[in-house]
């Protein structure tokens, strides 16, 4: 009977993870912004700035400065839709 110890690769994938839980959670990664997204409930979310070249993408960010402007008391970009919604926009520019 052998103790199977994890690959080279699996640890750093280990202490990556681990770092990444152990993080301030107001920490954004570079190349990334925050948003909170629900319109009474808000969640908060981390994108890809790659993003702000999406249409569809500028287009809820647009609704979302007719309803809120640029005062954002949260700390960050306020969308006002519905979490499903977002989720279903981000899921397709991911995938494109």
């Amino acid at each position: 009977m052998g103790i199977r110890l994890p690959s080279v690769v699996q640890a750093k994938q280990i202490l990556k993870l681990q770092s990444l839980l152990s993080r301030n959670r107001a920490e954004v990664p570079k190349g990334h912004f925050a948003v909170y997204v629900g319109e009474i409930e808000k969640k908060r979310y981390v994108v890809p700035i790659s993003y702000l070249n999406h249409p569809s993408f500028r287009s809820l960010l647009c609704q979302a400065e007719e309803e809120f402007g640029f005062n954002h008391p949260m700390g960050g970009l306020t969308i006002p839709c519905e979490e499903h919604a977002f989720l279903d926009l981000t899921s397709q520019l991911q995938a494109s």
